[in-house]
């Protein structure tokens, strides 16, 4: 992973990991820069970030939350932090540590999912999606110069979902058995053993189940109703990039929103597929939600939901791709497909994204600017992207 052209050298730096992904990235991470030469600290907040970690340069932050601010500012202020590293930038102990290191002159850089997938993770210096400093103004992208070298030396990674599995179980499980070394700590989502089971199993259930009941929708998709559907790919409840980047509290309000719109403003012969997040395969289901309300609205007809369906194919056929600020919003622009976003998004610029209202995006579409969009999208990997995933 070289991810020094970003950072620049880290010879004689003191450097702190704060709280990264579950698993042993950050001590990876930690271990290579150490290697180059950098003075490595570590921050945790439960016992799973503990075990994760080495315990020479390991510091444990068992207070309540009201007292993370004076802990990590005196924290930058005695150890001569010049940087720290941290994985998200919403969520509340790494927001205010971001905070604090701003004020001190401290270097903040932020891991996140990667922006272009597969392949990649993201890491921004001061933040990631709609606190990204990228660029949005479209004449920026029109007068650079665009190579697209920079994809042949490009590594195929591949998650290891095992490793995912096993590694953040234990992450859990370790967290909760010593959770009273950490009393106070608050997780950002349900963090419960048994429910996180639960979730497990009815998500493995789930997952067979759709299988079966969508065989044969891809055909579908690329026959009878090519160019005949809006698309809606839903996000995770409790999605920072929804609470903090939209003007959204639930997804239930967008869904609800899109299907009020779509009713009255939309053509006889188009349909509406909503697609559920993976991820939330197993915790929720809006299909009831969705059903309910497109019966209220007299459009039940004409709205579907689906599950499991594969992705790219659903993007390439629709007529549109609606989001609030999902990075399936770029995969939707690599396929040309004209994309509306109802939320603070970094692609949601003038020649790539639709400009209109969401009631306006029924009746037309514009295309996307396919040189704005590779001049884009080299740029965002250029600045953006690491070459790794984080298991």
């Amino acid at each position: 992973m070289n991810i020094y052209k970003k950072i620049g050298s880290l010879k004689d730096k003191q450097v702190l990991l704060l709280q990264g992904p579950m698993g042993d990235f950050f001590d990876k991470l930690d271990k290579q820069f150490s290697d180059a030469g950098a003075n490595t600290y570590r921050i945790g907040l439960n016992a799973g970030d503990e075990f994760f970690s080495h315990r020479d340069n390991y510091t444990p932050f068992k207070g309540k939350m009201e007292d993370f601010r004076f802990f990590i500012n005196n924290y930058y202020k005695e150890n001569s932090i010049d940087m720290v590293f941290t994985f998200g930038d919403c969520r509340y102990y790494q927001s205010i540590a971001i905070k604090e290191a701003k004020k001190l002159g401290v270097k903040v850089f932020v891991f996140e999912e990667g922006y272009v997938r597969p392949n990649y993770i993201t890491l921004e210096k001061d933040g990631v999606n709609a606190y990204s400093s990228l660029p949005k103004n479209r004449d920026f992208y029109d007068v650079m110069g665009f190579d697209k070298t920079y994809e042949k030396d490009v590594i195929t990674k591949k998650t290891n979902f095992f490793k995912l599995y096993w590694q953040s179980s234990l992450y859990f499980i370790v967290a909760n058995l010593f959770k009273f070394k950490y009393p106070y700590y608050k997780h950002h989502r349900n963090f419960s053993v048994k429910q996180e089971f639960f979730y497990g199993c009815r998500s493995f259930y789930r997952k067979i189940k759709y299988r079966l009941k969508e065989n044969g929708f891809e055909v579908l998709i690329t026959k009878q109703l090519s160019k005949k559907y809006f698309f809606v790919p839903l996000q995770t409840h409790g999605d920072f990039q929804i609470i903090t980047h939209s003007k959204y509290n639930t997804i239930e309000e967008f869904i609800l929103e899109i299907l009020k719109s779509f009713a009255k403003y939309s053509k006889d012969n188009n349909k509406l597929i909503f697609k559920h997040h993976p991820v939330d395969r197993g915790r929720c289901d809006y299909g009831n939600f969705i059903k309910k309300h497109s019966k209220i609205l007299n459009c039940e007809d004409k709205i579907m939901v689906v599950y499991d369906v594969h992705l790219p194919t659903l993007l390439k056929h629709t007529k549109g791709t609606i989001v609030v600020n999902s990075t399936v919003g770029l995969s939707s622009l690599y396929h040309h497909t004209p994309t509306l976003c109802m939320g603070e998004a970094i692609y949601d610029i003038d020649g790539l994204t639709s400009q209109s209202t969401l009631d306006e995006f029924w009746s037309f579409q514009p295309e996307v600017d396919k040189r704005l969009f590779n001049r884009y999208r080299c740029y965002l990997i250029e600045n953006t992207q690491v070459n790794d995933i984080f298991y």
